[in-house]
């Protein structure tokens, strides 16, 4: 009955599902898995970066990027989707600046990224954006971290630890497992590396999996020699 429904955007289907929103939560769940965990002093975000062959040269396509200087963005999904939203999303980081002095609020940007998730789920001519995302950030006023979920049907949840991409379920069972309250940094960079591992396929190295960290010096990435650091640990 849904097929019926699934070529129009904006025509609810007989269930109350809009089907093209369900295509497009599909495409995050078949993408490569990322994690996102708060810690007590910031949040780690965590993700695979599939070599899709030995030849590709892909040392500038990166997946966790920073927005802000205290917020930054990773995704399962659909890349050339990201890239728009971590463009649009970088533009309000710029204009909040110019017009206030200072940085955007995670939760802000959060809800200003989900409404143009949104508009695309009821805009003809138009389509669903093929992609979950994980925003974490560290405000200086409240001196607190947070770590945010978008999906795309415009919704937006904040969590404790969360993963989303392929074997998810997998991931947030074992998050459910590990996590504490009293989480810190490095522990949470180990566990999301171990919450990876779950569902990963072959050999973890520097080269395919990113971590960003947030914190209140502000959202980085971990170098490659970083990361070797951590998974030699593991």
């Amino acid at each position: 009955m849904s097929e019926r429904y699934g070529f129009s955007l904006t025509t609810f289907s007989p269930s109350g599902k809009l089907v093209q929103i369900e295509y497009a939560l599909n495409a995050v769940a078949a993408g490569a898995p990322s994690v996102g965990i708060k810690a007590t002093n910031g949040v780690v975000l965590a993700t695979e970066k599939k070599q899709k062959s030995t030849l590709n040269d892909d040392r500038s396509i990166s997946k966790i990027e920073p927005i802000t200087s205290n917020v930054g963005m990773v995704y399962s999904g659909m890349g050339p989707d990201y890239r728009l939203l971590v463009k649009y999303a970088r533009k309000l980081g710029q204009q909040y600046i110019q017009m206030y002095d200072d940085s955007i609020p995670t939760v802000q940007l959060v809800r200003r990224v989900a409404d143009v998730m949104q508009e695309y789920t009821q805009s003809g001519g138009v389509r669903p954006f093929g992609v979950s995302l994980l925003i974490a950030g560290w405000d200086a006023d409240e001196n607190v971290p947070y770590l945010y979920q978008c999906d795309p049907s415009g919704a937006y949840f904040a969590w404790k630890a969360t993963a989303i991409g392929k074997n998810h379920i997998n991931g947030k069972t074992f998050l459910e497992k590990r996590y504490s309250e009293k989480l810190e940094m490095e522990d949470a960079i180990h566990t999301a590396i171990l919450t990876l591992k779950e569902s990963f396929e072959g050999q973890m190295t520097e080269e395919n999996i990113e971590i960003g960290v947030c914190n209140k010096n502000g959202f980085r990435k971990l170098t490659p020699s970083e990361v070797k650091d951590y998974l030699a640990t593991i």
